[in-house]
């Protein structure tokens, strides 16, 4: 069983950086692959980024490449994403998600476990 729990998001003006954070309980938070979603109003939950347990795999949707990053500290148990470069339709809540594989996935339904979910909003 893996517990998440996100952080960090907030409100940012465009062309801004946030930094989120996502902290896991559990012994074995290096056997699992991590990612992110967003979920704006309205529409259906979205990749937007993907880690290997080593960090050495990570995968990005063509909509946050180059302004998205993934990294993840597995002594810490946390896995973050650095956000910059932000634009208005980038605003959604941002989930956590663990994935019981070390190989990373963009696939909504690979992932186990879901933390609840941290707001950030881009001001036009």
């Amino acid at each position: 069983q893996v517990q998440l729990v996100e952080s960090g998001g907030g409100l940012v003006q465009t062309g801004g950086s946030l930094r989120l954070s996502c902290a896991a309980s559990g012994r074995t938070f290096g056997a699992y692959a991590m990612g992110w979603f967003r979920q704006a109003p309205g529409k259906e939950r979205e990749f937007v980024a993907t880690i290997s347990w080593s960090s050495r795999s990570t995968d990005y949707p063509g909509s946050v490449k180059g302004r998205f990053t993934i990294s993840r500290d597995n002594a810490k148990n946390t896995v973050y994403l650095q956000m910059n470069s932000l634009k208005p339709e980038d605003t959604a809540v941002y989930y956590c998600a663990a994935r019981a594989n070390r190989a990373p996935s963009s696939l909504r339904y690979e992932y186990q476990y879901w933390g609840q979910g941290t707001q950030v909003t881009v001001s036009a």
